[in-house]
């Protein structure tokens, strides 16, 4: 499988996820953000950053979340913030 198709790949996932965590949790993401602006988008995304930091330094003790769950997290969150941004 060669890059295009692995990109393919995860933008299908992102996108599987972004439907599945829409249905479960509503779209709390564009509420946030139309009522605290950008500033919610990167305390979000700053977030996973910091998870990301934490996985990758030190061992693991919760296995509730992965370094590639925490990336796809960062990409969604990455495209959610383009949507919001030019909705407005």
């Amino acid at each position: 499988m060669n890059k295009v198709q692995r990109h393919i790949g995860i933008c299908e996932k992102l996108k599987e996820t972004y439907q599945s965590k829409n249905h479960d949790y509503g779209d709390s993401f564009s509420e946030t953000y139309k009522k605290l602006g950008i500033i919610s988008a990167i305390t979000r995304i700053t977030d996973k950053v910091n998870r990301l930091q934490s996985l990758c330094t030190k061992e693991q003790l919760v296995s509730d979340e992965s370094i590639e769950d925490t990336l796809m997290d960062l990409a969604n969150y990455s495209i959610m913030t383009l949507i919001e941004i030019k909705e407005q």
